[in-house]
C-alpha cells in the first residue's frame, strides 16, 4: 500500500493506494499521527484502493475521530463501498462515491 499526501490550505488529501490491511494498516496510521492541528478536514482519496480488512476499517475510525468528524472518503470502488456499507460506516461517514 502507498499514502500520498497532498495539502491544500488547511485540507489534506490522503490517496491509499493498495490494500488496507493488517499489514499496511500502520503506514495509514502514521500519516494520520503527522497531522497537526492546523488541518481541519482530511479527504481519504480510495480510488487506487482494492481491499480493505478491519484493520484498514480501524484505521478510517480512527482517522474519523482524530478530525472529530470531518473526513471524507472521496472515489470509493464499488467493491470497497460494499464494505462500508456492510460495517454501516455508510451511516456515519462522509461518502463522495
Amino acid at each position: 500500500m502507498a499514502v500520498q499526501k497532498i495539502t491544500n490550505g488547511t485540507e489534506v488529501t490522503l490517496k491509499v493506494d493498495g490494500w488496507l490491511d493488517t499489514q499496511s494498516s500502520p503506514e495509514l496510521e502514521k500519516a494520520v499521527s503527522e497531522l497537526d492541528g492546523s488541518v481541519d478536514s482530511l479527504v481519504l482519496d480510495l480510488e487506487k484502493l482494492e481491499y480493505i480488512s478491519s484493520a484498514g476499517l480501524r484505521q478510517i475510525v480512527a482517522a474519523h475521530k482524530k478530525m472529530n468528524g470531518k473526513l471524507t472518503l472521496r472515489n470509493v470502488q464499488p467493491d470497497i463501498m460494499n464494505v462500508l456499507s456492510m460495517a454501516g460506516f455508510d451511516k456515519r461517514l462522509h461518502i463522495e462515491a
